[in-house]
């Protein structure tokens, strides 16, 4: 008898703190989001400015604003598509990442659409990378031309608005 409450106990306790971590970093999320989303809001109504411009001066407001990617993709500007002309642009990690899709949460993200088609090289380095951003990304993209800037994710974490801006 005394196993089974000993083991209950433990059992109980382990279920306990699994619950509180859980409670934690869902908690970081909410804190993170609440930090980042501030910041990409204040570039939103100045975004046009970076249309044409290089990559580089989009990446450098990022900086400025204490904005650090983390994450990249790629995509094609049309389905079906074969060309690359989108990256895709995280501020967290897997992580925290999979707390926002456990959670139904909003996911911060820019999506930028370049005037010409991103270099094949995109493939093999994103691989490499574990398509983590990191300088060299950064300075593959400086001199590519923004199109267009979408803002993703920017209308609460917990909403049901998925609308860009």
């Amino acid at each position: 008898m005394k196993s089974i409450l000993l083991k209950s106990l433990l059992i109980i306790n382990f279920l306990f703190i699994y619950n509180c971590r859980a409670q934690t970093t869902t908690n970081d999320y909410i804190t993170f989001y609440n930090d980042v989303v501030p910041k990409l809001n204040s570039i939103v109504p100045t975004k046009t400015q970076f249309y044409g411009q290089n990559f580089s001066n989009f990446s450098n407001e990022l900086q400025n604003k204490n904005i650090d990617v983390v994450l990249l993709t790629y995509d094609t500007k049309t389905a079906p598509g074969i060309k690359y002309y989108v990256l895709n642009l995280f501020f967290t990690n897997h992580v925290m990442w999979s707390i926002a899709n456990d959670n139904d949460y909003q996911l911060p993200a820019i999506s930028i659409t370049f005037e010409n088609e991103i270099p094949s090289q995109i493939e093999q380095l994103t691989i490499q990378n574990q398509g983590k951003w990191n300088s060299n990304l950064a300075q593959f993209f400086s001199n590519m031309k923004i199109e267009s800037i979408r803002f993703i994710g920017l209308n609460g974490y917990n909403s049901q608005d998925n609308s860009l801006k």
